[in-house]
């Protein structure tokens, strides 16, 4: 009798949950982001499951720090529209980084996650922080070496 093989589905409430802290001090920015994205979308347990939400928290610290290789640093521009007629505004990557640097490193995450509302649910995950200091000493992270 031949053994058949059987998928097993997960539930969100069925997967354990893991904290993950990250310096990004000296990181290249699309590097990190890749391999946060992998970790919150849950892609590196047994039990991912690719319509449910199976990820860990991760936490960024040091997001001022983060780096770009060759010429980008100098090229990348972030867009947005208001909605306005002549209302479009571009924000170079040095210039995010001087006012908001979470929103790089928050902007590369979103990127490579799925565009939908288990995306929108994903990205919630993600925790970045400018500094040393975090507020979820109570969830007793681990050290995520990238």
């Amino acid at each position: 009798m031949k053994q058949e093989k059987i998928t097993r589905f997960y539930k969100t409430e069925d997967v354990d949950r893991k904290w993950y802290v990250v310096d990004a001090t000296d990181q290249v920015l699309g590097r990190l982001a890749a391999q946060v994205a992998r970790v919150i979308r849950g892609k590196h347990k047994p039990v991912f499951t690719p319509n449910t939400d199976t990820g860990d928290f991760v936490i960024i610290l040091n997001a001022d720090k983060v780096k770009m290789t060759g010429k980008r640093e100098l090229q990348k521009k972030y867009f947005r529209h208001s909605g306005y007629p002549g209302g479009v505004k571009f924000t170079t990557f040095q210039e995010a980084k001087d006012k908001k640097p979470e929103f790089i490193i928050e902007n590369a995450v979103k990127g490579m996650l799925p565009k939908n509302r288990l995306g929108r649910k994903l990205i919630k995950k993600l925790k970045v922080y400018t500094g040393e200091e975090h507020p979820h000493v109570a969830q007793q992270p681990e050290v995520m070496s990238l």
